[in-house]
């Protein structure tokens, strides 16, 4: 009889099956049944998973965590230092009172020092005339606090009113007419006023300085040369006046140099020489300064020739010598 008839349960056992290889499964085999005759043990022992090494579970940085929070929370009543320490009391916080800015918006007027930005020096010099003629008593305190102008300023604010006379010219059509005089005209008054009132300003005694009145001088005789010339003798006038007055103006500073050095100044620094081309250049309008000039010039050469024959005598101090006895001054006839 085969084996079959001996164990009833045999029907029961599976059958070994040799397993199909496959390339895809890379998981090992967990659960081993073990295999025996009996269908009991067999389903006892199938419900036990093996499990492989290496797939036992590690520990977690969070049990980790744990134990140390557990170890850490407990009180280190062991301290040595714990009794000593003196803890202050958390302080007392109180709430704060702060002042918040208000947010409306209103309008206002600019300050005076922001107004006078906006200005340039047209509108800056209406306000001041403005504020002088309701205010009389603030031009003297005015003139006082103002700055005095030099003799650069002064000039290169006259080449501005002379640039406006140039560019008051029309375009084409005769430069020396009466249509063009008529558009220049204005301009060229401004010009002309402003040499009347700067010229006094660098004069004796409120100049003290003749090299500064001998400079402003020279430019401002310069700018007069360059006035341009009209067809009628009627429109030239404002020229010939301006000669005149810069002539007296020319005769008021020689004299003072002559009464201050004699007349050397004068020689040394160039100025008979630029006094004598203004003269030609001007047509001999400016001949009443020329001989103001002369003259201080002769009497600086009446000076040096007596000073020449004291020298040659041995007396330079201008006393007799021919009889004995105390000296007695020469006098000049």
């Amino acid at each position: 009889m085969s084996n079959n008839n001996h164990n009833p349960f045999a029907i029961y056992v599976p059958r070994r099956m040799s397993p199909k290889p496959t390339l895809q499964s890379t998981r090992p085999r967990a659960v081993t049944i073990a295999r025996s005759s009996s269908l009991l043990e067999n389903i006892q022992r199938a419900n036990y998973l093996v499990i492989p090494a290496s797939k036992k579970r590690r520990a977690s940085p969070l049990d980790e965590d744990t134990e140390n929070f557990d170890r850490m929370s407990a009180s280190p009543t062991a301290s040595p230092n714990l009794t000593n320490r003196n803890i202050p009391p958390p302080p007392q916080t109180q709430p704060r009172m702060v002042k918040r800015a208000r947010t409306s918006v209103t309008g206002r007027p600019l300050p005076l020092s922001r107004l006078l930005e906006t200005l340039d020096s047209n509108g800056l010099k209406a306000v001041l005339k403005t504020l002088c003629d309701h205010h009389p008593q603030l031009t003297a305190e005015i003139s006082s606090i103002a700055p005095k102008p030099s003799v650069t300023s002064s000039l290169n604010l006259l080449h501005n009113y002379e640039s406006a006379v140039r560019q008051s010219f029309p375009y084409g059509g005769n430069p020396q007419g009466d249509y063009a005089y008529n558009r220049v005209r204005p301009a060229l008054l401004e010009l002309l006023a402003a040499l009347s009132d700067y010229t006094p300003h660098f004069l004796p005694p409120n100049e003290p300085s003749l090299s500064s009145s001998l400079e402003f001088l020279d430019g401002a005789t310069t700018i007069i040369h360059r006035l341009p010339e009209w067809e009628s003798p009627i429109h030239n006038h404002h020229k010939n006046i301006a000669y005149e007055e810069i002539s007296k103006a020319w005769i008021l500073i020689l004299r003072e140099a002559a009464k201050k050095g004699g007349g050397i100044s004068l020689q040394y620094d160039g100025w008979d020489g630029k006094l004598q081309r203004h003269s030609e250049q001007s047509e001999g309008k400016l001949d009443p300064a020329m001989t103001e000039l002369k003259r201080a010039l002769g009497l600086l050469n009446s000076d040096s020739n007596q000073s020449h024959q004291q020298t040659r005598t041995g007396n330079p101090l201008g006393f007799r010598i021919d009889t004995p006895g105390a000296p007695v001054p020469l006098q000049i006839w």
